[in-house]
């Protein structure tokens, strides 16, 4: 589980959370949807032990952040980032191994049953065929596959997905959803995600929180009661309907 309480932070004089509380749960896909400034990509950093904020507290599985290793909470928790900058040009199958790094011993490399994960992981999303090309060669979208595998390489309990979608087409969007839901529903996962669009955090997510643009949790509840016309109207600052089914829901802008 992870839990916030009270978090604040405040950079160059601005702020950019303000007395942030949330939890996520095992088994549940948690979307924090708000709009460009509202600090979702910072709380994350905050999350992973990049930022420390002024004030408040942060827990994953019961234990204080700041009580945990660096490579405790790398056992505990993987970060998918929105984009990936290498220094060096790592073939996608050494990039996706230096995920099981926290899962060998302080003075051994990878072992066969490493190299097997990782292959497991590769063919999974796909990138087998692409194993031994440099990560700067290839696409924004295969690149994107290759962090989410680095992720999973790691096993964590705790996942977090920073627009993981993104640079994906159709195709590979529904291969994400999928594992994701799978991560959470069958593996029992804690998944905690960014999105801007509501509509795919409405069909994928169990639980949303909205964040203002000032960094504040406006709702969080089981998705079915905070995706609403009214409150993604409020969060957007635009007229938005929505068209049913009775099965499914599509929010759209009016104007």
């Amino acid at each position: 589980m992870i839990l916030v309480e009270g978090l604040t932070l405040t950079l160059n004089g601005q702020p950019i959370l303000k007395r942030v509380g949330l939890e996520a749960h095992p088994g549940e896909i948690t979307a924090l949807l708000g709009p460009n400034g509202s600090g979702k990509t910072t709380l994350f950093f905050c999350l992973s032990s990049h930022l420390r904020p002024q004030a408040g507290s942060i827990s994953l599985g019961g234990r204080a952040l700041g009580e945990l290793s660096r490579r405790d909470l790398a056992r505990l928790l993987a970060t998918v980032p929105q984009e990936h900058h290498p220094v060096f040009p790592y073939s996608l199958r050494d990039l996706i191994l230096l995920g099981r790094f926290p899962r060998v011993g302080f003075f051994g490399g990878p072992g066969p049953q490493d190299h097997d994960k990782v292959g497991e992981i590769m063919d999974l999303l796909g990138l087998t065929y692409l194993a031994e090309q440099p990560y700067t060669w290839v696409s924004g979208e295969e690149r994107q596959l290759v962090l989410i595998g680095r992720c999973l390489a790691q096993e964590p309990r705790m996942l977090l997905l920073d627009e993981p979608t993104s640079h994906l087409d159709l195709r590979n969007q529904a291969l994400v959803w999928g594992l994701v839901r799978r991560l959470a529903e069958e593996h029992g996962l804690t998944l905690l995600l960014t999105r801007h669009d509501a509509n795919l955090a409405f069909h994928n997510a169990h639980r949303v929180i909205l964040l203002h643009t000032e960094g504040e949790v406006v709702a969080q509840r089981p998705t079915t009661e905070v995706i609403t016309p009214e409150a993604v109207s409020r969060l957007s600052g635009l007229e938005v309907g929505m068209l049913s089914d009775g099965q499914r829901r599509l929010l759209y802008p009016l104007s």
